[in-house]
């Protein structure tokens, strides 16, 4: 049996609409869009297995499986590029293969749109009684430790829910949920209360809340019990808030990395930007060519 220190299992949810790349989104999901040659996708999948990670469960909207054929072996494409001799596109397509074996891939479906907490409760079926990670598909963390690893380590000491967080100009904090907490070490906070999209004036500091959670069984519990806002949603910051109005105690850390966002295009278009000039295989020409463009 694991301990409870362990950490094996990650809930990633992409069921969302993507309204803000429209009309693309309606035949590519969202979290194939590439990042220089490789889809964002894959970047997260890599941190989750460089963190230890063992179980993927994506949540989906109907009918969205394509990215479990992603990440599945291809005997009959294998058997194609054998008979065609396509040896240095095989060997590409096996060394792929081999970044994610150890990881199992399983998919929950979100019939209706209903909040983040709401895609997250539909996994809770596969939580059990141990801690588990989360990680939105908007964001990609590039940093020497993985960004989950950094959470898991915290996790381990204190035993209680942990958001990622990151710290932004005083100016940008008014497009994301911000935190109000008390720094008790480095780079670690108690959190106090969650703030969505505050004005600058009501914003309580300049810590921005980042895709990446670890989750205890219990807010799994409140998840269940929690009314849909107005909205007819389940929000996982307000979930969260109402455990802290219950004295519950939920810490905050400042992960260490470059956040690179994917929600909307033009924080796409920058974090395709940040890889292809990062990639030794494209930047020179890159470089050069931006060079060229009038």
């Amino acid at each position: 049996m694991e301990s409870s220190e362990e950490i094996k299992k990650i809930i990633i949810p992409i069921a969302g609409l993507a309204t803000r790349f429209l009309p693309l989104s309606r035949a590519v999901s969202k979290e194939f869009l590439p990042l220089a040659d490789k889809p964002s996708i894959q970047y997260i999948i890599e941190e989750v297995k460089k963190s230890g990670i063992e179980e993927v469960i994506f949540v989906i909207s109907p009918g969205q499986k394509g990215v479990l054929n992603y990440f599945k072996k291809s005997l009959e494409l294998e058997k194609v590029l054998i008979k065609k001799k396509k040896d240095k596109i095989l060997k590409e397509l096996k060394d792929f293969e081999e970044l994610f074996e150890g990881i199992t891939f399983s998919c929950v479906v979100q019939k209706e749109p209903l909040g983040d907490g709401h895609a997250i409760l539909q996994a809770a079926k596969h939580v059990g009684k141990q801690a588990i990670a989360n990680s939105f598909g908007d964001d990609v963390i590039d940093s020497e430790k993985p960004a989950i690893a950094q959470l898991i380590e915290i996790y381990k000491t204190c035993k209680a829910p942990v958001i990622g967080l990151k710290r932004l100009p005083r100016e940008k904090v008014v497009a994301y949920g911000v935190v109000e907490a008390e720094k008790i070490a480095n780079n670690l906070y108690k959190i106090k209360k969650i703030i969505e999209k505050p004005s600058l004036e009501e914003a309580p500091s300049d810590l921005a809340v980042l895709g990446r959670h670890i989750l205890t069984p219990e807010v799994f519990q409140y998840l269940k019990k929690a009314k849909p806002s107005d909205k007819g949603e389940i929000i996982l910051a307000e979930v969260l808030n109402t455990m802290l109005s219950d004295g519950k105690i939920i810490y905050g850390y400042e992960l260490k990395g470059e956040w690179l966002e994917c929600g909307d295009k033009q924080r796409w278009i920058k974090s395709f930007f940040y890889y292809a000039l990062k990639d030794p295989r494209f930047k020179d020409e890159l470089k050069q060519y931006i060079k060229t463009i009038k």
